[in-house]
């Protein structure tokens, strides 16, 4: 069994001669480029019971070679991806079941009939490869670049292939996603944490896509800063995933989704205090701001037209075109790996950053709480929106804490505090004014602004 670290990147068919010719990779490469057809066959039974398992099995030839590999889903972190992967050189072209045994096979599917196994679709693409050697911060570091272009085929459907992977062959995985923050600068590529088996089961069935990522799993003796860290990977995750989905299927809700998950990172980002100094975040938060500056009016403008939302989909293809989004994704990334965030802090914001969550999350909810001032607000609801970015810290560690905050009346507090956002950011006073007495009534609001939640967030 080998494991497998690599970074996917979206291209446009027209840059992948321009990158194949960058600078950098011309730099550092170790040999010439070697270009081969790759023909792969994906099997699985026809209920997907190898997907719902979340495996993947082919039979590759290669040249003259046939591979039978194994492929189990692995983990995504802050855009590298990683998964354990088993291999057999076979005859011929028909799977060898004996390889599958309980070495390998997934515990999940120990009852299940292998002869079911049958091919379920295609992915042929040529592949341009090449080994670079460098440094990093030191350190050797080998990485495969491979280009590869073709299709995935169904039966009945095909889509493009067009993409670049870097697979980590020795090194720090921080290299990866450095080198790929670099190319990005020039080139426009999207992180696509989406396989090639996956874009076959799409194929097969459009909502077999997983839009959902692993959720952060916090916990109330946790450090303030770990559990910062761990929320950010996940909006940068489901923002990666959704951006993907969003460019292949259109459809409105994802869009909205995408953009959320962009207002969840700006909030998260400036809810931290002096745990994340403002000098240490400043280039991604001037880069989210420029996202959400031309995202937000076209949400709202979209919400309001079907034919603004119609025109969506080709805005968002000529954001892909640049190299915005890629920047700041692959950007993110690589500030989240290498803990950045924490850089230059004094003793007393290193006290904050390792104090458990439940306590340093009390006394910053009840000081955003407190802060809103909503009171004032009932005679100028129209000023409201001045309070969204408040609005929005309450609202992403409230979501996220849920999970051990026990005041079992966090829900309508959390539903009401959505509602007041909606109504402000809108900039509709009437509903904001029915929101802000709704709430004003809520007993867990009442709880926040009291900081007598403090007791409940002591228990995991």
């Amino acid at each position: 069994m080998a494991k497998e670290t690599e970074i996917k990147l979206r291209v446009s068919p027209s840059d992948m001669q321009r990158l194949a010719a960058h600078p950098l990779l011309e730099q550092h490469r170790c040999q010439d480029w070697q270009t081969r057809p790759l023909l792969n066959a994906y099997y699985d039974t026809p209920a997907h019971n190898l997907a719902q398992a979340q495996v993947a099995l082919r039979i590759r030839q290669d040249g003259e070679q046939r591979i039978q590999t194994l492929k189990s889903k692995g983990c995504s972190v802050a855009g590298l991806s990683e998964r354990n992967e088993w291999d057999w050189i076979i005859e011929g072209d028909s799977l060898v079941l004996a390889h599958l045994d309980d070495s390998c096979w997934p515990a999940s599917l120990h009852d299940l009939d292998k002869q079911q196994l049958v091919e379920l679709f295609r992915t042929d693409f040529t592949r341009q490869s090449v080994e670079l050697a460098l440094s990093w911060q030191d350190q050797p570091v080998c990485i495969e670049v491979a280009l590869d272009q073709g299709l995935v085929r169904t039966a009945d459907e095909d889509e493009q292939i067009c993409e670049l992977e870097l697979e980590l062959r020795e090194g720090p995985p921080e290299a990866l996603l450095d080198l790929a923050r670099q190319l990005a600068q020039d080139i426009p590529l999207m992180p696509c944490d989406i396989s090639k088996a996956e874009r076959g089961y799409r194929l097969l069935q459009a909502d077999s896509f997983e839009l959902q990522v692993n959720a952060a799993i916090l916990e109330a003796e946790q450090s303030a800063e770990s559990a910062f860290a761990a929320l950010m990977q996940e909006k940068l995750a489901a923002s990666q995933r959704l951006a993907e989905q969003y460019r292949h299927a259109g459809h409105w809700k994802l869009l909205q989704q995408w953009v959320a998950q962009l207002v969840a990172m700006r909030a998260l980002l400036s809810s931290m205090g002096q745990v994340v100094p403002r000098k240490n975040s400043h280039d991604l938060r001037q880069l989210l701001d420029a996202l959400l500056a031309d995202w937000q009016p076209r949400l709202l403008a979209g919400g309001q037209s079907r034919e603004q939302r119609d025109a969506m989909p080709a805005a968002f293809a000529d954001e892909l075109a640049n190299t915005r989004w890629g920047c700041f994704s692959l950007q993110l990334a690589l500030w989240l790996h290498q803990q950045r965030w924490g850089e230059g802090r004094n003793a007393r914001a290193e006290r904050q950053a390792q104090a458990p969550l439940n306590r340093w999350l009390a006394r910053v909810l009840q000081e955003e709480a407190q802060a809103l001032g909503l009171e004032a607000y009932k005679l100028k609801a129209y000023a409201l929106a001045e309070q969204l970015p408040r609005l929005e810290r309450l609202l992403v560690w409230l979501d996220a804490a849920r999970q051990y905050l026990t005041s079992t009346l966090l829900d309508d507090t959390l539903g009401a505090l959505r509602q007041l956002h909606q109504a402000a950011h809108d900039g509709e006073p009437e509903a904001t004014v029915a929101c802000l007495l709704r709430l004003g009534a809520d007993k867990g609001w009442k709880q926040l602004v009291r900081g007598t939640l403090q007791a409940d967030t002591t228990q995991a």
